[in-house]
């Protein structure tokens, strides 16, 4: 079964940031429920959940590549977020696989560290739950759950070079400011294998977009590790460690883990691995139709216009192919400039509608490593990876 293009509540077109749409994405009761919110310093996000914080990004904040900072999703495990003080936070680095353990103002950071630029795309692990089908528990994501933006900020490795890191570490650990609403809460501690911890683009980011980070994005730091799900893009950073034995916690041992060999994937994790299941790692190829909408009306002998983003785990975009006969044909698209191997590629595809009608539009995405979009989702009981080729339902009259 194809996935349809998710559409936004009728309160969107009310305020006039979407226009028509047919409704048929998300359960009954996530429409019922869905409604525009704007956080301090946000435009209106699509809220999904206010305790925690967790804020979609509406269709129309996909206009451009980077996805503006008002613009972005929030996604938060825990409702306990504090406001830090640029003046007053503080980053421990240590572990037992690092020499003695060593303390980093923002300021240090900022100065101390050669910066680095990247643009990248964050996603949550369970963008397009809410498509699923059937239905699975969890934050009923549409297709928001992701952005792009130019991250700047010191690299991970070069932190831990300072921190005396020994070549016996096995992975790198992080913890942030959030807390749960008890004590009993498992703490948000996540890992990633020291090879990616040492690539080059994996960093301690304290900007974004040129700007600050957003406190509901992260500020003062996050990490940021470009081509895997945002679950490991730890926000608010405040501890970093070097471990010569695997993570044991909530998070890494039980959640956001799917069963060995459902999904492709290029980067293993292999120090989490079990004989059943194995942590998300790297984001899957994807594209979405950003113009026009489900269900819009195009004249007929009028040349129209389809505009999409597409992305992956870092392989970068090599095509994307667009079908107006329900995949039984394929004609390329252009893509826009490439703004590096992580970010957003832009693509569009002109066509003139000649007969009146239903009209099914598919657009499919394949990377320069040869992976390509699905046609039929793969079942995940959490919901994640869903990357399915997307099919909107056009009328020409």
């Amino acid at each position: 079964m194809l996935l349809r293009q998710a559409a936004h509540a009728a309160g969107l077109a009310a305020a006039g940031l979407l226009g028509p749409a047919v409704r048929a994405d998300l359960p009954q009761g996530t429409q019922d429920s869905e409604v525009l919110d704007a956080l301090p310093g946000k435009q209106p996000l699509l809220k999904r959940s206010w305790r925690p914080p967790n804020y979609e990004t509406p269709l129309a904040g996909f206009a451009d590549v980077i996805t503006p900072n008002e613009r972005f999703f929030t996604r938060w495990h825990h409702a306990g977020i504090p406001e830090i003080g640029a003046a007053s936070w503080r980053l421990e680095v240590g572990g037992d696989a690092a020499g003695p353990a060593l303390q980093l103002t923002l300021g240090q950071l900022r100065d101390e560290f050669e910066p680095v630029d990247l643009v990248a795309v964050c996603q949550c692990a369970g963008n397009r739950r809410g498509w699923s089908d059937p239905h699975v528990p969890g934050v009923q994501w549409g297709p928001g759950a992701m952005g792009n933006a130019r991250w700047r900020g010191a690299r991970l490795k070069d932190i831990l070079a300072r921190a005396g890191v020994a070549g016996e570490a096995v992975e790198v650990a992080f913890n942030g400011a959030d807390r749960g609403p008890l004590d009993a809460t498992p703490q948000f501690v996540k890992s990633i294998p020291a090879w990616k911890a040492l690539d080059e683009h994996t960093l301690v980011a304290y900007q974004m977009n040129g700007a600050p980070l957003p406190h509901w994005n992260g500020f003062p730091a996050r990490i940021v590790v470009p081509g895997w799900t945002a679950t490991y893009w730890m926000k608010q950073v405040t501890s970093i460690r070097a471990l010569r034995t695997p993570l044991g916690s909530f998070w890494m041992s039980t959640a956001y883990r799917i069963p060995r060999g459902t999904f492709p994937s290029v980067d293993r994790f292999v120090s989490q691995e079990t004989d059943a299941s194995t942590p998300i790692t790297d984001i899957l190829v994807n594209s979405l139709i950003t113009h026009p909408l489900q269900g819009s009306r195009l004249p007929p002998g009028r040349q129209a216009l389809v505009r999409g983003l597409a992305w992956d785990g870092g392989a970068g975009i090599g095509s994307v192919v667009v079908s107006m006969d329900g995949g039984r044909t394929w004609r390329s698209a252009r893509l826009g400039p490439d703004l590096g191997r992580y970010s957003f590629r832009a693509w569009q595809f002109a066509f003139t509608p000649t007969r009146r009608g239903t009209l099914p539009l598919l657009a499919r995405a394949t990377s320069l490593g040869g992976a390509s979009q699905p046609l039929a989702p793969i079942f995940s009981a959490s919901g994640y990876h869903n990357n399915a080729v997307q099919q909107l339902l056009l009328e020409v009259a």
